[in-house]
C-alpha cells in the first residue's frame, strides 16, 4: 500500500490518508467542502459540492490519476431534497462512461455540512 497525499486538498483530521494506492486500484478517503487550509466552505450544496469535487481532483492529481479513471462514488448528502442541486454540479466533474454510483441520504455529517463523497479510481 502507498498513501498519498497533497497539500492542495484537506488535510486527513484522524487516523486515515487522504487517499491509498493499492492493487492498481487508488481509494479516495470521502471529502467534505474544507478549503485545502481547512476552512469550512459557507453556502448551499452546489458551493459545498463544488469544494469537494475540487477536493477529489486534486488528491487524484497527486497520485496521477484523472477524473476519467474514477470507476466508482460514494455520495453522502444531509438532505436527498438536495440532490438534484448536487448532480448538476457532480455532472460537470465526469463524462461518460460516468462511474458508477451509491448516493444515500444520511442523518448528519462531520462538521455539519451538506454533503461528502468519497471515490475508487484505476491507478495503474
Amino acid at each position: 500500500m502507498e498513501a498519498i497525499h497533497t497539500e492542495k486538498a484537506p488535510r486527513a483530521v484522524g487516523p486515515y490518508s487522504q487517499a491509498v494506492r493499492a492493487g492498481g486500484l487508488l481509494f479516495v478517503s470521502g471529502q467534505i467542502p474544507l478549503t485545502p487550509e481547512g476552512t469550512l466552505v459557507e453556502g448551499g450544496i452546489r458551493e459545498q459540492t463544488e469544494q469537494v469535487m475540487e477536493n477529489l481532483k486534486a488528491i487524484l492529481e497527486a497520485a496521477g490519476v484523472g477524473l476519467s479513471q474514477v470507476v466508482q462514488t460514494t455520495c453522502f448528502l444531509a438532505d436527498m431534497e438536495e440532490f438534484s442541486a448536487f448532480n448538476e454540479v457532480y455532472a460537470r466533474y465526469f463524462t461518460p462512461p460516468y462511474p458508477a454510483r451509491a448516493t444515500v441520504a444520511v442523518k448528519a455529517l462531520p462538521r455539519g455540512v451538506r454533503v461528502e463523497v468519497a471515490c475508487i479510481a484505476l491507478a495503474e
